[in-house]
């Protein structure tokens, strides 16, 4: 039996024509939003009247900061305490050309010993959980011309 795959985060990305986060882009403003905007111009300087049309985003981008998370998330992240707990790197990452900055969870097996301040990274898929009948994908950081 095949299993379902399903975003965590309906909207926010897509895995057609290689992986991409999506956001949001003013059409009077030219103001790029993510996560998704998709009711209104969040920009106080945007004279009004645009449409919010959907854009990728940048696949690669820099690495403002990083730490490690030592604690379980909160949904929408499952985390089963009576499983061993595995800590990760998450990192604030800024969008090549958007300039705009996006947090997420390094791919696993890459840590805060792995990553420094201004290093290139990439958005890749990844798994966030799975069950028997589905694999909740999300999105992860991965550094370029990395093993990882």
């Amino acid at each position: 039996m095949e299993r379902t795959r399903k975003p965590a985060a309906p909207g926010w990305f897509t895995e057609e024509g290689g992986f991409r986060l999506l956001g949001t882009r003013c059409t009077a403003c030219a103001a790029v939003f993510f996560p998704r905007e998709d009711a209104y111009c969040r920009n106080p300087h945007c004279a009004g009247g645009g449409a919010m049309e959907e854009v990728p985003l940048s696949r690669r981008g820099r690495v403002w900061s990083y730490t490690d998370g030592r604690y379980r998330p909160p949904a929408p992240y499952p985390s089963d305490p009576g499983e061993p707990w595995e800590p990760y790197a998450l990192l604030a990452v800024e969008l090549e050309a958007e300039g705009m900055v996006v947090l997420g969870q390094a791919v696993p097996g890459v840590g805060p010993a792995d990553l420094e301040v201004g290093m290139e990274v990439e958005v890749v898929g990844g798994v966030l959980a799975e069950d028997a009948d589905t694999v909740w994908t999300t999105w992860r950081f991965r550094p370029v011309g990395g093993t990882a």
